[in-house]
């Protein structure tokens, strides 16, 4: 962009220290519906906080971010008023700004190393990005990245979440023919069935995963490999896999009272309501039971998103528990703060003992024990300890434990060849994500537990390369660096003094 001499445009700077503030719905409004929470900016809001942005040469942010984009670069075309420039480059890096705008956690990633926390707030990337992927769909811009010719390579993804679909997209982009198998009947994984409506909506993710749709990827859904096909008649109709089906068994706590009618695992509470539209019964098949006082049992975003779920089902009352202090909540601070601006009565420094039921076998009351802060354990946390004597009980008629989760194991029950940590984790290569058998690929929270979605993505790029140098040259490992001699080098292009 130049103006009529010809020459740049001044920089516009905005020096304030705060970020551009984002609307919302109020809280008093948004307990009683699922649309989503925060507004997004309009294009004039985009710009002005584009424009805190110091286009550092060294750019922090981009080494903060598991999939590189290039921010300084991106705020810069939005400091312009290019948006379809800007969405350009963030796709480069990151084919699903929509999704993940809403959902990463930036404060912990590329805002946390902003040079602007020096004086203030970080720059807002992840509004930046949640405007650029929402301009795409009002504006109806499909920015579908270069594909390259075809290979003849086929690549099985096995799962349809974070990691496999960035893993998917990259290797479409190089040409390969990939075939994406889920197990449920709609694509997206946790970003589909584990994420709430009112923090990332339906149509948005629709949109991104058309993207890949019109890049060549092909879907095949209702389709459990383990169940319908064995992972090893997969790896016989295809040059490489990649396993990428998350972490969705879910972790109980073995206390009495966990086989009661009204206790759910985050998992299924968030399923029942987002994929299945429980909130809409009985327009919907699927019920979730009429709930009067629940509570929801840890303190992650899953907890946070199982707790604002609840509240919208209009108890009368929502507990959250958790064992730990606020200081400890692994949450993103967004959250939490939502869910304590939408009424959860926060219950911390309590662990249940033992769930109660009634004659019938319903729930009707959680007992907890009330805990103190002790030593630091091995995640850093202090350790939470018993205070003696101090119990508590909760009168609820439903309990969602949300205390994480683990990988289902029916996908790798006929393939003991692959090696698994005791979590039943997948063992791979960090630099590759290659098994231990060389065709089988895997990442995101297969590989690490319960994780992020961008570190999730990160993993899916990381795999992708390596599946490409696999398919191409037999081997997965990047070529080792040889140092060469210059003058060699010049005369084997006809350039050498001799020549």
């Amino acid at each position: 962009m130049t103006d009529e001499a010809g020459s740049k445009p001044k920089r516009i700077l905005n020096r304030s220290t705060t970020k551009t503030p984002m609307r919302e719905q109020a809280p008093r409004d948004r307990i009683y519906n699922f649309d989503e929470v925060p507004l997004g900016y309009t294009p004039e809001e985009a710009v002005q906080e584009a424009q805190r942005c110091l286009l550092c040469k060294d750019k922090p942010c981009v080494a903060g971010c598991p999939v590189g984009v290039d921010i300084p670069a991106f705020q810069q075309l939005v400091m312009g008023g290019d948006f379809e420039g800007a969405l350009r480059k963030i796709k480069e890096m990151n084919f699903l700004p929509a999704i993940c705008g809403r959902v990463c956690p930036q404060e912990d990633q590329c805002e946390a190393v902003c040079r602007l926390n020096k004086r203030g707030d970080p720059g807002a990337v992840g509004r930046l990005e949640r405007f650029l992927g929402d301009y795409a769909l009002t504006h109806d811009v499909n920015v579908t990245p270069h594909v390259d010719a075809p290979t003849g390579r086929k690549v099985a993804v096995i799962g349809s979440g974070p990691a496999g679909l960035t893993c998917a997209s990259d290797l479409a982009q190089r040409g390969h023919e990939v075939t994406v198998f889920e197990a449920l009947h709609r694509p997206g994984g946790v970003l589909f069935y584990g994420i709430p409506e009112f923090r990332l909506p339906k149509a948005t993710l629709v949109r991104e995963i058309e993207g890949l749709k019109l890049m060549g990827v092909r879907f095949v859904m209702n389709y459990p490999v383990g169940k319908a096909e064995s992972l090893a008649s997969v790896r016989q109709r295809f040059d490489a896999v990649f396993i990428g089906t998350g972490a969705g068994l879910p972790w109980f706590l073995n206390i009495p009272g966990e086989n009661l009618n009204g206790v759910y695992s985050a998992n299924e509470f968030l399923t029942r309501v987002n994929l299945m539209g429980a909130y809409k019964f009985p327009d919907n098949d699927t019920p979730i039971k009429p709930i009067r006082r629940i509570a929801v049992v840890g303190a992650g975003n899953t907890a946070m998103d199982s707790a604002r779920t609840a509240q919208r089902l209009r108890p009368e009352k929502v507990y959250l528990v958790y064992r730990r202090s606020r200081l400890e909540m692994p949450a993103r601070k967004e959250e939490i703060h939502h869910a304590e601006e939408e009424g959860i009565d926060f219950h911390l420094l309590h662990s249940p003992t033992r769930i109660l039921g009634d004659e019938k076998g319903r729930v009707i009351a959680m007992e907890c024990q009330e805990m103190v802060l002790g030593e630091p354990d091995a995640s850093g946390r202090r350790r939470p300890v018993p205070k003696e004597g101090a119990l508590k009980t909760f009168e609820v008629d439903a309990v969602v434990i949300a205390t994480g989760q683990g990988p289902n194991p029916l996908l790798l029950a006929d393939c003991p060849e692959i090696e698994r940590t005791n979590r039943g984790t997948i063992v791979v290569n960090p630099q590759t994500m290659q098994s231990s058998l060389p065709d089988v690929f895997a990442g995101g929270d297969i590989v690490t537990g319960g994780a992020t979605v961008i570190l999730a993505m990160g993993a899916g790029r990381t795999a992708a390369t390596a599946i490409h140098r696999y398919l191409m040259t037999g081997s997965a490992e990047p070529r080792p660096e040889v140092a060469t001699d210059p003058d060699a080098e010049a005369e084997a292009a006809g350039e050498g003094r001799g020549a």
